[in-house]
């Protein structure tokens, strides 16, 4: 669930943050994990990366479809490696006060899908597609329209 489900009334989309667009539900892994797990957690999950995080819950890395992709190209078989053989680290994220802009061109810079957020702790704390921005527009001009019908 989005936190701007949640929004009440009109707002300026872009003084709108990160927290307000993150999904808060946040599948991660650990480095120890065999990738085989994290490509069916991406399958079943219909998304394209998961973060890799460390005992205290900050982000080290980041496994996404190409990674998994890449190691399957040469030959290896998901089941042998661990995420912290194919993970792209260290992981781009953005802070849950990082506004809509910011969050877009952190997005588009990196060429992107999903971006983890983190806390002033560097803690995750959920997820920002794309996806996620384009809802939080919509529902910043006409929060009662339901866009998908």
């Amino acid at each position: 669930m989005r936190r701007v489900d949640f929004l009440v009334g009109q707002r300026d989309f872009s003084t709108m943050t990160a927290g307000q667009f993150m999904q808060q539900d946040v599948v991660y892994f650990t480095k120890s994990v065999k990738a085989q797990s994290i490509a069916a957690a991406l399958t079943t999950g219909n998304f394209g990366s998961v973060p890799i995080i460390n005992s205290e819950m900050r982000p080290v890395g980041i496994v996404s479809e190409y990674d998994l992709l890449k190691a399957m190209r040469q030959g290896i078989s998901l089941n042998e490696i661990s995420a912290e053989e194919v993970m792209s680290h260290p992981p781009v994220t953005v802070s849950i006060e990082n506004k809509a802009g910011d969050v877009m061109k952190v997005l588009e810079d990196k060429h992107l899908i999903r971006v983890p957020v983190v806390d002033e702790e560097g803690k995750l704390v959920g997820m920002v597609a794309r996806r996620d921005l384009l809802h939080g527009y919509l529902q910043s001009q006409v929060p009662d329209k339901v866009w998908w019908m």
